[in-house]
């Protein structure tokens, strides 16, 4: 089956041929006759399997009978990197319909995005907490909204923006379209549903675990030799890119700074730094100047590299729906790709968890030739043994 089946306009047609796309995924198989029939849809798929595709082509479809010059249509996202990413994935597929989006988040002043409003858009992608600004400063109508896409739900809500989707809601009770795509479906997504969706059709694609394209092995290391180990583990690994998942920013900087001194042509991406700095990381991690992306959870939400051929897990992640999304980076459409995550003996719950949801025992694995009994460095901060004594004496 081709594109051709879907009767788009010739317009979206020269977007999706200039793409190079000929087979829909699966998602975009099964989501886009009823999002074009104006069906209510949840689509629930992992990352990489074309959902922003999946929604942008009869989203764009719909706009061409519309009047011209107001939004039609707004996607919420939850980071400012996937919400330059769909903003970039309309522009391309899109360009020959003279339909005009606009990306809207925090980190940047507002002056840019409130002339592109002024100037017509009928396509607005947003983060919630900005949206939220130009709504309560009047410079955003979303009264003529027919479609409304709330995309990647899950993290969404694990970033606390529940009450901030209610109060844009409270902004939109004209009629409308809502399609909600996600790679899991917690509670509060379900609850979610519920309350806004109208008689919903459900694409689901798979469970709610990694691509079977992935391969899984975990490394058990003390954590004072994480990054001796990963540095090692790069050396003799064949890579193509690699993103390296942490668990707070300062841990992102500090490896990717010791992964610089050594050589490795590698960068940081998390929430500290400026948004020219972040877009500058990923642009870098995109075309392969950089090769390793050290990269906190959230920061990482709307990362596009089909070439990332290495996830390695520094840290743990705390729930298994956090794993999904992080391997989900890899092994993306038709690619093959291999997760790595370094564990220590504070993380045997979570192995479990993981193995459960892959139904599989995960291979462990040592590295040869490295030193696993290696001390932790002292601390330059603690007096020794010996002058505390004295101080006391």
């Amino acid at each position: 089956m081709s594109f051709e089946t879907f009767n788009f306009d010739r317009t979206i047609m020269a977007g999706v041929r200039a793409l190079g796309y000929v087979t829909p995924t699966p998602i975009q198989l099964q989501s886009i006759p009823p999002v074009l029939q104006g069906r209510d849809v949840i689509g629930l798929a992992q990352t990489g399997t074309g959902k922003t595709a999946a929604f942008v082509l009869p989203v764009l479809q719909h706009l061409l009978q519309r009047p011209r010059g107001r939004i039609g249509a707004l996607v919420v996202s939850p980071t400012r990197e996937l919400a330059e990413q769909t903003h970039e994935t309309i522009g391309d597929l899109g360009r020959q319909t003279g339909v005009r989006s606009v990306a809207i988040y925090g980190g940047v002043g507002m002056e840019q995005q409130l002339r592109k409003l002024r100037q017509g858009v009928e396509i607005a992608v947003a983060c919630p907490g900005r949206l939220l600004d130009h709504i309560w400063q009047g410079n955003i109508d979303l009264s003529h909204v027919e479609v409304l896409v709330i995309d990647e739900a899950d993290r969404m809500f694990d970033m606390g923006f529940l009450p901030d989707i209610r109060n844009i809601l409270r902004c939109m009770l004209q009629k409308k379209q809502t399609l909600l795509f996600s790679a899991t479906m917690p509670d509060d997504v379900r609850r979610l549903v519920h309350e806004i969706l109208q008689d919903p059709v459900t694409v689901q694609i798979g469970h709610a675990a990694p691509a079977a394209s992935v391969s899984h092995t975990l490394y058990p290391v003390k954590q004072h030799l994480k990054t001796a180990l990963l540095i090692e583990l790069l050396r003799q690994t064949k890579t193509e890119s690699v993103l390296v998942f942490t668990r707070t920013k300062y841990r992102a900087e500090r490896v990717a700074e010791q992964l610089y001194k050594v050589g490795f042509k590698a960068t940081s991406l998390q929430g500290n730094l400026s948004q020219y700095r972040r877009q500058t990381a990923l642009d870098d991690f995109r075309s392969g100047r950089i090769k390793v992306l050290v990269a906190t959870d959230v920061a990482a939400r709307g990362i596009d590299v089909l070439s990332i051929s290495h996830v390695i897990n520094y840290d743990m992640p705390d729930t298994t729906d956090a794993y999904t999304h992080r391997i989900g980076r890899t092994g993306r459409v038709d690619n093959t790709g291999e997760a790595f995550t370094f564990v220590t003996s504070e993380d045997g719950a979570m192995v479990r968890d993981v193995e459960q949801v892959l139904k599989a025992k995960v291979e462990r694995r040592t590295l040869p030739g490295f030193d696993y009994m290696a001390p932790a460095p002292k601390s330059p901060f603690v007096r020794p043994q010996f002058q505390l004594r004295r101080r006391m004496a």
